[in-house]
């Protein structure tokens, strides 16, 4: 009898371990370009190497997409976890100049709110654009503890660096932004290691202002565009932080039990030209969105498909390259179902977890759709339409995921079966419909945009240089062709093969087989000196 209580008690103790809520961490980066991961495989000189171990425990998703290519917006629908034109955020600036937006924000489930019913400990820290920087704010929208903090200058928190619980007061000084709330992070896991707790962690990087100390710069030597010497700075600091918040976990034995997503805000702003221009401010950031085509402010591949990694040791698969599509939404669906919560069809994401340990196969979403201004799209299959006031694209992902060959002409009915669903899908935003939101100042860059980019009209103007400013100048990004060419030729034969091109990196990666194959101009499996474009 006694025997079999203990294994009874046991077994309830295991099952209770089997269906523990996970801890969840979401870190959400700033303007951070498409490219910018060293495991992407895109270009040699990032180097993140504590996210590419994240990547290797888990998944990279090669086709993950926040909800708008602008900052404001793809925050309130990550802590919504719905369409953020649902309730009329479409753009940066709606919480403060449109009427009820922000009270139509705050009216919502939020992400932190529902997993505080289901009993986890909730925090932030970081950049905020969710329509108030006060801490005391903050904590209404869920969150227990919270350090708002996105540049040198003051923040605001209610716990200090050590973990101890402070009134909402203004924060000062104490070092570096990216670094501050790194230790913020830390101390909150510290604290709450008994408990399940949700964190997001929202770091102001590689957005502008470009604010690196030295010792970061001092990483990546040799000729480089500044900007893009200081966005790859400022990224190694959140891949510190990554490391740090890592090994905390490791510690404190809570790998296992801790999913941890890792998501780009928006695609980069290169602002066409990609001008280094001096001081850090305004402009392009310094970060690549290549292979993707288009910039921030687009709801092209460059705008809106992101960095996205995935990481649940033990229960997701590590080492997983996945090509479905997925968005930002899907971190508050997957958290609601890991917390135990009723499904909720407010939710506009699914749970990826099941599909990310294979439990359930083929894509989680059929349909994927965005409204930003005047631009508007959907995604079903390997299908994309595209709309940018009265302009119209077709894309075929599968073969064109690049957006260079628009074949609207060839397959129109596809297109307008497609135009059809999106008009569907936009009646139910606030306000309805495709265009209800178009911008005159915001078309009048897209049709420079659209022309640059989809278009060919490679007539934009460059700015105006300053001739004080002798650094300001269209830059190359990254090294050159011939430096790449030197660096894969091993053997010093004038060829570079296919293997030593990837240089020991997986061949899983669609980037790299696409940068090859433009290289490669005869196709013969080589790139040889001859080859290459200047």
């Amino acid at each position: 009898m006694i025997k079999g209580l203990i294994i009874g008690l046991l077994t309830a103790v295991l099952a209770a371990g089997a269906f523990a809520k996970p801890n969840i961490i979401v870190i959400y980066t700033d303007d951070h370009g498409y490219a910018d991961l060293s495991c992407q495989g895109v270009f040699d000189d990032v180097k993140t190497p504590n996210i590419d171990a994240l990547a290797k425990a888990g998944v990279r998703m090669t086709d993950g997409h926040s909800s708008a290519p602008q900052c404001g917006p793809s925050r309130a629908g990550l802590i919504s976890g719905q369409y953020q034109n649902k309730f009329g955020m479409e753009a940066n600036g709606d919480f403060e100049k449109k009427e009820g937006v922000l009270e139509a924000f705050r009216a919502c489930h939020t992400l932190p709110e529902r997993l505080k019913k289901a009993g986890y400990v909730t925090g932030m820290a970081g950049k905020s654009h969710l329509g108030s920087d006060d801490s005391a704010e903050l904590v209404k929208l869920g969150f227990d503890k919270v350090f708002f903090k996105h540049s040198n200058a003051e923040g605001s928190w209610n716990m200090d660096l050590e973990g101890k619980d402070i009134s909402p007061q203004v924060q000062k000084g104490g070092g570096y932004h990216l670094e501050l709330i790194s230790t913020f992070a830390c101390s909150f896991i510290e604290r709450f290691k008994d408990k399940p707790f949700f964190f997001y962690l929202a770091y102001r990087a590689p957005h502008v202002p470009l604010d690196a100390p030295q010792k970061y710069l001092d990483r990546f030597p040799g000729e480089m565009p500044e900007r893009r010497r200081q966005a790859l700075a400022m990224l190694s600091a959140v891949d510190d932080g990554v490391g740090r918040i890592v090994e905390t976990l490791r510690k404190n034995k809570l790998e296992e039990d801790t999913l941890i997503f890792l998501i780009g805000d928006n695609g980069a702003p290169l602002k066409i030209h990609k001008i280094d221009a001096p001081g850090g401010g305004p402009g392009w950031d310094g970060s690549l969105n290549d292979p993707m085509n288009g910039e921030k402010g687009m709801l092209t591949e460059g705008g809106i498909r992101v960095p996205f990694v995935v990481c649940w040791k033990g229960t997701i698969p590590g080492g997983q390259v996945y090509a479905q599509p997925v968005i930002s939404l899907d971190v508050a669906a997957t958290a609601n179902a890991l917390a135990g919560l009723p499904d909720d069809p407010v939710l506009d994401g699914v749970n990826l977890v099941p599909y990310l340990t294979g439990k359930t196969q083929g894509a989680p979403h059929e349909t994927l759709y965005w409204r930003w201004l005047g631009q508007s799209t959907i995604r079903k299959g390997q299908w994309k339409y595209l709309r940018s006031d009265d302009r119209e694209y077709l894309f075929d992902m599968e073969n064109d995921f690049e957006e260079k060959h628009n074949v609207l002409s060839t397959h129109p009915e596809i297109a307008a079966t497609l135009h059809a669903e999106m008009e569907k899908w936009a009646d139910t935003l606030s306000p309805p419909g495709i265009w209800s939101q178009k911008s005159e100042g915001m078309s009048k860059a897209a049709t420079e945009y659209y022309d640059w980019y989809l278009d060919g009209k490679r007539d934009a103007p460059t700015p105006t240089i300053d001739k004080k400013a002798e650094r300001r100048k269209p830059a190359k990004a990254g090294p050159s062709e011939e430096q790449i060419f030197s660096q894969r030729d091993k053997n010093k034969d004038g060829k570079v093969t296919w293997e030593e091109f990837l240089a020991g990196r997986t061949d899983k990666i669609p980037a790299l087989e696409a940068n090859f194959k433009h290289r490669d101009t005869n196709g013969d499996g080589v790139w040889e000196k001859a080859e290459i474009q200047q």
